[in-house]
């Protein structure tokens, strides 16, 4: 029984420490996002600038990893055995996307837009026998423009 208990007291003290260490990141994410609202990121190859209208071009980029704490794997574990959508990888997915979006735009600093932003994920620390994701790491990349003045 006292094992039982201990096992069940780590869990909810596991589940804790990593829903207040994901808020806490999430609200470091929308803080920075503010700060970076004035440089736009697109898709789009150009951005209808000319060569006569460019002061400078030069490619940009962040990476993060970011992993998952051992109670959302477990429950991500048991979400495989039942199906339906595994908010835990969602929630690790949306965190490492930002946060490598983030990272490029701090990367650009003084540039107007970043065209042709791209952005890659892959699994990281998997090992051969698991079929669980450690840590993902997403990275981000495009080409800042600044324009000329």
């Amino acid at each position: 029984m006292d094992t039982l208990l201990t096992f069940l007291i780590l869990m909810a003290v596991g589940y804790g420490v990593g829903t207040f260490a994901e808020k806490r990141h999430y609200k470091s994410i929308h803080k920075r996002e503010k700060e970076f609202l004035h440089l736009p990121a697109v898709t789009l190859k150009t951005a209808h600038y000319t060569p006569d209208q460019v002061a400078s071009a030069r490619l940009v980029y962040g990476s993060a990893v970011i992993s998952i704490d051992y109670f959302k794997k477990i429950l991500a574990g048991l979400r495989n055995i039942f199906g339906g959508t595994v908010k835990s990888y969602e929630s690790l997915v949306d965190r490492a996307r930002r946060e490598a979006t983030l990272r490029m735009k701090t990367m650009a600093e003084n540039a107007d837009v970043i065209v042709n932003m791209r952005i890659e994920t892959a699994s990281v620390g998997k090992q051969a026998n698991k079929k669980s994701v450690g840590c993902l790491e997403a990275i981000a990349y495009g080409t800042a423009i600044t324009l000329k003045k």
